[in-house]
C-alpha cells in the first residue's frame, strides 16, 4: 500500500482517519472496534493521544481484551467483565475504572474513591499518564474479573 497519498497535514482529515483505522486493523496484534476509532476522532487532539495510550495499555494487559460501545457511544474495554471506559469532557478525559476494590498503590485514581462500582482517572491537557501504574491496574482488574469479578471477591473478604 502506498501511504504517501494518505498523509495529510490536517490531523482530523478523512485521510488521517482512514490511515489511523488501517494502522490499527493491520498493525495491531489485537482486535479493534472501528466505532471506538470513530469516537476517538471526535475528541481534541490531546484527548485522542491519551485514548490511544489507554487503548494500547489495556490490550497490553491482556491480548484477549474486547472493545465495544456501551451507553450509545462510550468506548468500553472488557474481559470477563468491564475493565475501563473512556469519556471525553470539555477540559479533561475520564478513564473509568470498573473495579472499586483493586489496589491503587501509586494513587493514579483521582476521582470516585468510595464509589460502589467504579472510580476514575481524570486527565487534563498537559498531564501525562503513569503508564506502568495504569498497566498494573488493568492487569489487576483482569485478574479479579477472571476470578469471578470484584463483587464476588468483595463478598469473600
Amino acid at each position: 500500500m502506498n501511504l504517501a497519498g494518505w498523509l495529510h497535514p490536517h490531523f482530523g482529515s478523512r485521510k488521517h482517519k482512514d490511515l489511523d483505522s488501517w494502522y490499527h486493523h493491520s498493525m495491531s496484534t489485537y482486535q479493534t472496534d472501528s466505532r471506538i476509532d470513530d469516537y476517538i476522532q471526535t475528541l481534541p487532539g490531546w484527548q485522542q493521544e491519551i485514548c490511544r495510550q489507554v487503548r494500547e495499555l489495556v490490550h497490553a494487559a491482556d491480548p484477549d481484551v474486547t472493545e465495544t460501545i456501551k451507553r450509545t457511544r462510550q468506548p468500553y474495554f472488557t474481559l470477563y467483565g468491564n475493565i475501563c471506559a473512556l469519556l471525553g469532557a470539555k477540559d479533561h478525559l475520564n478513564i473509568f475504572i470498573y473495579d472499586p476494590i483493586v489496589p491503587d498503590p501509586e494513587g493514579i485514581i483521582n476521582q470516585g474513591q468510595g464509589n460502589l462500582t467504579a472510580r476514575a482517572i481524570q486527565v487534563r491537557q498537559g498531564e501525562t499518564i503513569n503508564t506502568r501504574a495504569l498497566l498494573n491496574l488493568f492487569q489487576a482488574i483482569i485478574a479479579n474479573n477472571r476470578a469471578g469479578g470484584w463483587r464476588k471477591l468483595k463478598g469473600s473478604q
